[in-house]
């Protein structure tokens, strides 16, 4: 079979591919290769190796493309953001320098809950644009598939506008959207004091979202002041019966046991973990729970960061995403995620690469089309501007992608969007 494209003499190329572990806490058994080449036929790879690329998956109209020695790892897969919303909470921040709680926060109305008032009244173009701007600026981070949740509309109305927008976006923006439905993000104003109504009403969503088809899975948050293990654990497990994948939001604040809960219900993922129990993360590992780590809102709120080095430890798989939303983590930069991971968790680089690839992958349930560069897989792939993998987390503040490929088509060129 003759390729569509072939790079070349790619200095370290990371495919991704999962080798056999030598033990539990090995979180880097990804394959790399020296002086690698990709093949791609049809925006899937048709071959990849070391060396010289066979001469027989060339003709005339193949395209050929030197990578001068470049790194060059699977597409980037952001498993954890808030991506549509409305509005800004830079008012916060001085609330938050001065040490006032989040929870205390969104008790006087901020929080979520300002969110949700903007988000409300923007009309689903205002959505859309801010949105796709967005995507725009992940793609030039090496971004090739984002998980976008809802949870700024809290009725029925505004959680369906947002997941429309998601999948609106997934129709016309190249990178590839995976959407979850967040209606028990928090409680809104109008059903303060009345919880149960509230998750009578996410309920009932979820029927809606379903009959729909807006929403591959269902998420939580778990937390302490929002719902608590019992409350998530009901509406959780309302969504499993209509057929929907889980997640939730767990012991970020408070070790509230929503780790042990994410094991209990057989969640895909629990995320951000930053108070975890040590029995949270053994269940974690004994349910084959992947932990999604965001290590960027824990830097921006001055946090205490995920046990990582102890879940990998245990077993655990480990993701690692941006949380990209508009209060405890306006950040779309994964290359910073990355940074933050290597300097303050004490991850290695392929650990991180494996943590945003192929992990990734499995926290949306796409690791057998996306997340390693291996044959029949999508081409989603990065070029890096460096020689060596090390450099991307040495050389930090900087974004280092130089090429962005979603499916064998280029969307970034010389660090500019070309679609």
């Amino acid at each position: 079979m003759i390729a569509d494209l072939i790079l070349y003499n790619i200095g370290t190329l990371v495919t991704g591919k999962e080798l056999e572990k030598k033990d539990e806490k090995d979180m880097e058994n990804i394959e790399v290769l020296e002086n690698g080449y990709l093949a791609i036929k049809d925006g899937k790879i048709l071959s990849v190796g070391e060396g010289e690329y066979p001469k027989e998956l060339q003709n005339e109209k193949t395209e050929l493309i030197d990578v001068n020695g470049k790194v060059i790892t699977p597409g980037i897969i952001d498993s954890h953001t808030h991506l549509v919303h409305y509005g800004s909470r830079e008012n916060e921040l001085p609330l938050k320098i001065k040490g006032v709680p989040y929870l205390e926060i969104l008790k006087q109305g901020g929080g979520i809950l300002s969110t949700v008032r903007n988000t409300r009244k923007a009309t689903e173009k205002e959505l859309y644009d801010k949105a796709y701007d967005v995507l725009n600026r992940m793609a030039k981070f090496g971004v090739t598939t984002v998980e976008s949740k809802s949870g700024y509309g809290l009725d029925l109305e505004n959680e369906l506008k947002q997941l429309e927008v998601n999948k609106k976006l997934n129709e016309n923006h190249p990178l590839d959207l995976v959407s979850t439905f967040l209606g028990a993000h928090a409680v809104p104003e109008e059903y303060i004091g009345n919880t149960k109504g509230y998750i009578d009403e996410v309920i009932k969503m979820l029927k809606v979202v379903k009959e729909k088809d807006l929403a591959e899975f269902c998420d939580i948050f778990c937390e302490d002041s929002v719902f608590d293990v019992a409350e998530s654990r009901h509406i959780l497990n309302e969504a499993k019966k209509e057929g929907f994948k889980l997640r939730i939001h767990a012991d970020e604040i408070v070790s509230l046991g929503g780790a042990e809960l994410a094991g209990e219900i057989g969640a895909v993922s629990a995320e951000h973990l930053m108070a975890v129990s040590d029995e949270g993360i053994k269940e974690l590992a004994k349910n084959n729970v992947i932990a999604n780590i965001l290590p960027a809102t824990s830097f921006n709120l001055g946090k205490n960061y995920a046990p990582v080095r102890k879940m990998i430890n245990e077993g655990v798989t480990v993701a690692l995403s941006t949380d990209y939303n508009p209060g405890s983590c306006p950040c779309e930069n994964i290359q910073l995620v990355m940074n933050i991971a290597s300097a303050q968790i004490k991850m290695t680089p392929i650990e991180i690469i494996k943590a945003t690839t192929i992990n990734a992958a499995k926290v949306v349930c796409r690791e057998n089309e996306i997340g390693s560069l291996e044959v029949g897989k999508k081409a989603d792939l990065v070029i890096y501007d460096v020689n060596n993998l090390n450099y991307i987390f040495y050389n930090i503040g900087i974004n280092h992608v130089n090429d962005v490929f979603k499916e064998g088509k280029q969307i970034v060129k010389n660090k500019e969007l070309c679609f």
